[in-house]
């Protein structure tokens, strides 16, 4: 089935070019079935690129998706128009009398602060709470899946003596996980983050489960049942340059930062990146978009009770 997105959204054009199935309002209003109702909590700096990168995962799963773009309410990104914004977006205010099947919550930039100095903070907090009672099943991606543990479980980040920037090697610890059907015993992930979550710290809480994890860079999915929630610290969402294109601005700013690991071929940055996370991507969104379908009650003024 295709993913439900407005066809003047920019990731419209750029995923029917990539052969994602997309539909028109017209076309699912005539499908007799009930679409799974998907928020994307979007915090990222360049919002459009983001928008892409979710909604090709999400859209190619066999089932109808409807995509919700939701921003925080009173923060206002520097990198992205109003006026896109104000055409596709809806505020947590606007969003939060509505229920969903699923909420991801993106990373953000801001990984250097203290969650309490971040200027969002407090209603990021109230959005935490409100996913469970209105929301089936929540997807933590980096900053923001680190920050709903914290704020859950206490879970601190830890800051890193330099970036965990790059492809490394990660294992499957849960294989029976129904969040890792198909998954390879090993598998590439990309990484790109100033901070980490320890094993230690996860595992004095018995509700946290760590399903998959590397020796170089830690813990990198954890499963959260009692709050029907997922965290993904590292990105599988990402494109093949999308490192790369980070390198490039690092290296422009001229501030301290190291090459990718493991991802140009023969550390040559002149050189395309093999995309080598990309089947794993599609793996872990659809089984999490399956597990949704296969649990969340028809009607939706049921989900969170």
């Amino acid at each position: 089935m295709p993913i439900k997105i407005p066809s003047d959204l920019p990731a419209h054009d750029v995923l029917r070019r990539e052969g994602v199935a997309v539909m028109s309002e017209e076309t699912a209003l005539r499908q007799d079935i009930r679409p799974l109702q998907i928020g994307l909590l979007n915090l990222m700096p360049k919002k459009e690129q983001t928008e892409i990168q979710f909604a090709r995962l999400i859209g190619a799963t066999p089932l109808q998706i409807e995509l919700t773009l939701i921003r925080m309410t009173e923060h206002k990104p520097k990198n992205t128009a109003m006026d896109h914004l104000e055409s596709f977006y809806q505020t947590f205010e606007e969003a939060r009398s509505r229920k969903f099947d699923g909420l991801i919550i993106t990373g953000a930039p801001v990984e250097h602060l203290q969650y309490e100095d971040v200027s969002y903070w407090e209603e990021l907090r109230e959005i935490f709470d409100w996913t469970q009672t209105n929301v089936h099943h929540t997807l933590g991606v980096c900053w923001g899946g680190m920050a709903m543990l914290y704020h859950f479980h206490g879970i601190p980040k830890h800051l890193l003596p330099g970036k965990a920037f790059g492809c490394f090697d990660h294992v499957t610890i849960e294989p029976t996980s129904s969040f890792l059907r198909g998954f390879s015993d090993g598998f590439t992930v990309p990484v790109s983050r100033w901070t980490e979550l320890r094993p230690e710290d996860l595992e004095l809480n018995q509700d946290l489960q760590i399903l998959v994890h590397s020796e170089d860079v830690g813990p990198c999915l954890i499963d959260d049942p009692d709050h029907r929630a997922l965290v993904m610290v590292n990105h599988l969402e990402y494109d093949s340059t999308t490192l790369r294109d980070e390198y490039t601005r690092d290296l422009t700013k001229g501030g301290p930062i190291s090459m990718p690991v493991n991802y140009f071929p023969q550390d040559d940055p002149n050189r395309t990146p093999i995309n080598r996370w990309r089947s794993h991507a599609h793996l872990l969104y659809g089984n999490w978009i399956n597990q949704i379908y296969q649990t969340v009650p028809f009607e939706m003024d049921l989900i969170g009770t």
